[in-house]
């Protein structure tokens, strides 16, 4: 038997900011809402105690402060972490990686982590590096 992963965990693409969004997403039980916990310009972090299986596309809901509507977008469910969170780990849910986003919506949600970011102390604000 082998110690390697089945599915290994991808790196990061973005850096990723702490912020709570709400989010609604469409899955086989139904429309559901829950809160992203982490964002970054290609993708977001859903806390959920069912998590899609990796590999599913979701059309997701994204309410960003001060807009007037959600941002819909398409997303791929990347990685999940169903067994809850470990002494400081990360809480059960879903990374979705965002995909075939226009530029309308890549730009407002550039610039709405850019300013999360810009909002943080200087030694947290991370790498600014476009990926």
């Amino acid at each position: 038997m082998s110690d390697t992963l089945e599915h290994p965990v991808p790196a990061p693409r973005a850096h990723r900011i702490d912020h709570e969004l709400p989010v609604a997403y469409r899955t086989v039980a139904g429309f559901v809402t829950d809160w992203a916990v982490n964002l970054s310009r290609g993708g977001l972090y859903i806390n959920t105690q069912q998590p899609l299986p990796v590999g599913t596309v979701v059309r997701i809901l994204v309410s960003l402060p001060g807009a007037n509507f959600p941002v819909d977008l398409a997303g791929k469910v990347t990685r999940t972490n169903a067994q809850g969170a470990e002494p400081g780990g990360e809480v059960p849910g879903m990374a979705v990686e965002f995909v075939d986003v226009d530029d309308d919506k890549r730009s407002r949600i550039e610039a709405f982590v850019e300013r999360l970011r810009e909002a943080l102390p200087a030694d947290e604000r991370g790498s600014t590096t476009r990926k």
